[in-house]
C-alpha cells in the first residue's frame, strides 16, 4: 500500500508505452514515468520509488527521492512567484507550490525567485504536497521521547539572544546555546545533534557534538584525520590560547585537551614546544 510523499516499495502492474503502473493499493495505480523506468524492469519487481499527487490528481512515482519528504523540513529554493503563491525546487521535475496564505505577510518580501526559504511539506485538503513557512503551525515546543545524549538529526533555525534555534527530528524546536556552539552554522544547514540533560519544561536542548568520552573519542579522530591532511603537524598544543583553537576547529580548550591526551596515550601524536606532531605506528 502506498503512502504519499514517502518512500514505497512498490511492484509493478504492468509495463506500457507512458512507463510502468506500481501497485498503489487502494490509492490505485501509480505511475513511474518512462524516463525512470529502469532497464529489464519485470512484472512483480519491487521498486522503492518516491510516491506523490500532482496537480492535476494523477499519481506519479519517481525513483530519485526529492531534496525533502512529506513531514520534513527543508531549505528550498524558490523558483518562481505567482498571485496564487511561489513555486520551489525540490529536486523533481516539477516544482513544488507554496500558497501566499502559508507565508507571513512580512516575510512575503523575501519568496522571490534565487532566495531559499525554510519551509515545512504537509499535504493540503485535497492530498497534494505543498510547502509552508509557518514552522509554527506543524512543529512543537515539549517532547517527552528523549533521554539525555540521544542522536538526533536536525536543521537549523534562527539566531536568538539565547544561541540558535533548530528543528529537531523535523517535528520539535530546540535550541543549541551559544556555550555549545563551537562552529558556524548558517539558517538551513543539516546537522547531527545530541539531546542535553532533560529540562523541567520539557523543552530541548542540543548540543553539536557527543556527549562524554563518544564526544572526546570524536574530536581525537578529527584531529588526526586533520593531521594526516597538514602532513602530520598542527602548529598548536594544549597551550595554546582557547581563541586560537576554537578559530581552528571550533571547539573548547577543555575538548580540544582532552582529545590530545586521548592521542597521547594511544602514541599517535607527540606534543612538543611548537605544536602537535603524528607518529607513525608500528
Amino acid at each position: 500500500m502506498a503512502t504519499l510523499g514517502t518512500l514505497n516499495d512498490l511492484k509493478v502492474l504492468r509495463l506500457g508505452p507512458e512507463g510502468a503502473f506500481l501497485d498503489g493499493g487502494p490509492e490505485g495505480p501509480i505511475l513511474l514515468p518512462l524516463e525512470q523506468v529502469p532497464p529489464a524492469l519485470e512484472l512483480g519487481q519491487a521498486l522503492r520509488v518516491f510516491a506523490y499527487r500532482e496537480d492535476e490528481g494523477r499519481l506519479v512515482a519517481y525513483l530519485r527521492p526529492p531534496l525533502a519528504l512529506g513531514g520534513e523540513v527543508a531549505f528550498l529554493k524558490v523558483v518562481s512567484v505567482n498571485p496564487a503563491g511561489a513555486y520551489l525546487d525540490w529536486g523533481l521535475p516539477r516544482p513544488l507550490f507554496m500558497p501566499w496564505k502559508e507565508v507571513k505577510h512580512e516575510a512575503r518580501r523575501l519568496v522571490k525567485p534565487g532566495n531559499k526559504v525554510l519551509v515545512f511539506l504537509f499535504s493540503d485538503e485535497a492530498g497534494h504536497l505543498a510547502a509552508s513557512t509557518r514552522l509554527a503551525d506543524f512543529l512543537v515546543d515539549e517532547a517527552d521521547e528523549f533521554k539525555e545524549g540521544d542522536k538526533v538529526s536536525l536543521v537549523i533555525g534562527d539566531r536568538t539572544d539565547l544561541g540558535v534555534r533548530v528543528i529537531v527530528n523535523h517535528r520539535y524546536w530546540g535550541m543549541v546555546h551559544d556555550s555549545d556552539l563551537f562552529c558556524n552554522v548558517s539558517r538551513g544547514e543539516t546537522k547531527e545533534g545530541w539531546v542535553k540533560a532533560p529540562r523541567a519544561d520539557r523543552k530541548l536542548s542540543l548540543a553539536l557534538s557527543a556527549p562524554g568520552y563518544a564526544k572526546v573519542g570524536t574530536v581525537a579522530q578529527a584531529l588526526l584525520d586533520t593531521l594526516i591532511r597538514r602532513g602530520g603537524f598542527l602548529p598548536v598544543t594544549d597551550k595554546s590560547a582557547p581563541e586560537q583553537i576554537h578559530a581552528l576547529f571550533g571547539l573548547s580548550k577543555k575538548v580540544f585537551k582532552q582529545a590530545l591526551g586521548t592521542l597521547y596515550k594511544a602514541r599517535r601524536i607527540s606534543i612538543d614546544a611548537d605544536g602537535i606532531r603524528l607518529l607513525k605506528t608500528p
